[in-house]
């Protein structure tokens, strides 16, 4: 089968604001860059947190871990991403919910619903991956800390979660890709990320070859330049003995 191939179509005028194909895939290219990374500071923060509660010696705080993960990661991401669009919107009190969808710009609505889905969908994910690794340390790098005088918290934040940290990176990364492609999904919703907008360019131009290769290889640039960044912070973090060392 041939495909008549065309780039130049992206050197076009685009039939509305004022640009070219090419301005509406960069501007989905900033806004996938922009929820990803929210997200991620999201993501990363939260599931710190819960991954901390789900393993400090508390029954309560591990089971509202547990009750966390077990919310986030068995509901699918399509239906979070309505639910905090359509639906936490109608739950707020009156006057922050009149705020946000009567005086926020739709954009802005589309942006905050997407970072904040996706940042505590991630979450989740990052909260076992932190259980994980405080796990996989040894037993007696807790009781040192605690025989030094640390306090609990003390001995999390000086030794527990810096080794931590250092094992989980690989799996770490992993999730970086995962929710990078998982913010296609926010254009279901309506955000103008790259995925909308290769749609927006085979609806008025009708070059989908052309529009949905462009933005894989948007995808593929991101993600090669996460696996590159996360490379070198491995490789400046290791310790001599820890796993993955050499």
């Amino acid at each position: 089968m041939s495909i008549d191939w065309n780039w130049g179509i992206f050197l076009q005028a685009a039939p509305f604001g004022n640009t070219t194909y090419l301005g509406w895939l960069w501007s989905g290219f900033q806004v996938t860059i922009a929820v990803s990374l929210c997200a991620w500071i999201i993501a990363f923060i939260v599931g710190s947190l819960f991954g901390i509660l789900r393993t400090v010696p508390n029954k309560f705080l591990s089971t509202l871990g547990a009750c966390y993960v077990e919310l986030f990661r068995n509901v699918p991401l399509i239906v979070q991403f309505f639910t905090w669009y359509l639906v936490v919107p109608e739950l707020l009190p009156e006057n922050l919910g009149i705020w946000f969808k009567s005086e926020l710009e739709p954009n802005i609505q589309f942006f905050l619903s997407s970072v904040i889905c996706l940042g505590l969908f991630s979450a989740s994910r990052v909260c076992e991956q932190v259980r994980a690794g405080v796990q996989s340390l040894p037993k007696g790098q807790t009781a040192a800390g605690l025989a030094l005088g640390l306090t609990l918290p003390q001995t999390y934040r000086h030794i527990l979660l810096p080794n931590a940290y250092r094992v989980i990176i690989p799996p770490i990364t992993s999730e970086m890709l995962n929710l990078v492609k998982n913010s296609a999904i926010a254009s279901t919703i309506g955000l103008l990320d790259m995925s909308a907008q290769a749609g927006k360019i085979l609806d008025y131009s009708a070059h989908a070859y052309e529009s949905f290769t462009a933005i894989s290889l948007g995808y593929i640039l991101i993600s090669l330049t996460i696996m590159l960044i996360m490379r070198l912070i491995e490789k400046r973090t290791q310790l001599a003995g820890n796993v993955g060392s050499k």
